[in-house]
């Protein structure tokens, strides 16, 4: 097992590096400080090869490409302060209103013009026993893309065998709203670039119904019979709409802080398991992935990967029905999800 990192030069003014972590069966995670970005992760496949399973670049500089940031599908980054939208870019709290960065318009999307994903994080911490971690804080000064406190946010990555974990947790100096996710896009094809192959399962009986801005409108719908109905494993092309695929929150059966699993896929002989403490799975096929060249020379484009954002319900600070995102100073929002692979020998 070890950590090693290498020096990527300066973004932000701010020192950028490459973390790697490798694990005793093989296992290799590689992941930035800038965004705290999952670059790579090559697990140990049914032939005992490595396999890398996540799309992103090869350098960190990429992730400011032009032709990248036009279309940005924010490749493994952290999305805060809050994830998804936020409708209108408007919240109250505690009878004050909140303007936020219509950066979707008519919506604010992701955190606004410069969320978490895209500012350089420092390290905190990083070891090898009992696997390897390493340990990303950023502070978001109060009034930061509109929102109200102070918030120190952290970030853990683990790699343990076939599995990597990340925990987020918050603290905030004044009260505020906080509502992170990992925005990693998984391919477990070998050769195919499109995900279109994959079998998904979702533990969930309701979706949230969103309006014509894809926000959640505050109905619960019931997944059965639908294009949604994930409840058993099926092809992600099989129900889907081929002009957009999916891009909706999935709710998964407690909100109560304990891990469960929230989603299986599989292709061939590669499984990955989605476990979390969140009370929603927002499942997007990569619709908007733009033409861009990543790791190995590979050209990306739509549906080339898909994402499992685990995160509370959407919008919830203008929903009343919906639990809470509030944060207040004397509490601690703690995100914990993992990602396993289950590999068939041969």
């Amino acid at each position: 097992m070890q950590v090693n990192y290498t020096s990527q030069g300066k973004i932000h003014n701010s020192d950028i590096f490459i973390f790697t972590l490798t694990n005793t069966n093989g296992s290799v995670a590689t992941i930035t400080n800038y965004g705290a970005i999952v670059m790579g992760l090559q697990i140990v496949n049914g032939n005992q090869k490595l396999q890398d399973v996540v799309l992103g670049f090869d350098t960190v500089q990429q992730y400011l490409q032009p032709a990248y940031k036009a279309a940005y599908p924010y490749f493994g980054a952290v999305i805060g302060r809050t994830a998804n939208r936020i409708k209108n870019g408007v919240f109250t709290l505690n009878n004050t209103k909140y303007q936020l960065a219509l950066n979707l318009p008519p919506n604010n999307l992701h955190g606004g013009l410069r969320g978490f994903d895209s500012e350089v994080w420092q390290l905190t911490a990083h070891g090898e026993t009992p696997n390897p971690f390493v340990t990303f804080t950023h502070i978001s000064p109060a009034g930061n893309e509109g929102y109200p406190g102070e918030v120190t946010t952290t970030i853990t990555y683990t790699l343990a065998a076939n599995e990597l974990t990340y925990t987020i947790t918050a603290t905030t100096s004044e009260p505020t709203i906080i509502n992170c996710t990992q925005h990693t896009y998984f391919n477990l094809n070998v050769t195919n670039k499109s995900i279109a192959n994959h079998t998904v399962q979702i533990n969930a009986t309701q979706y949230l119904e969103q309006d014509e801005t894809m926000n959640p409108t505050g109905k619960l719908l019931p997944t059965a019979n639908t294009i949604y109905d994930f409840e058993k494993p099926k092809l992600i092309m099989e129900d889907w709409d081929s002009e957009n695929g999916y891009d909706q929150s999935f709710v998964l059966p407690t909100t109560a802080l304990s891990m469960q699993l929230a989603a299986k896929c599989t292709v061939g002989d590669i499984t990955i398991q989605v476990r979390t403490n969140q009370a929603t799975l927002h499942l997007y096929t990569g619709r908007w992935i733009p033409a861009v060249i990543g790791k190995n020379g590979v050209t990306y484009g739509a549906y080339s990967g898909l994402c499992f954002e685990t995160q509370a319900h959407a919008n919830g600070i203008n929903i009343p029905t919906f639990p809470t995102s509030i944060l207040l100073p004397n509490q601690t929002y703690i995100h914990s999800t993992s990602y396993s692979f289950i590999t068939t020998l041969h």
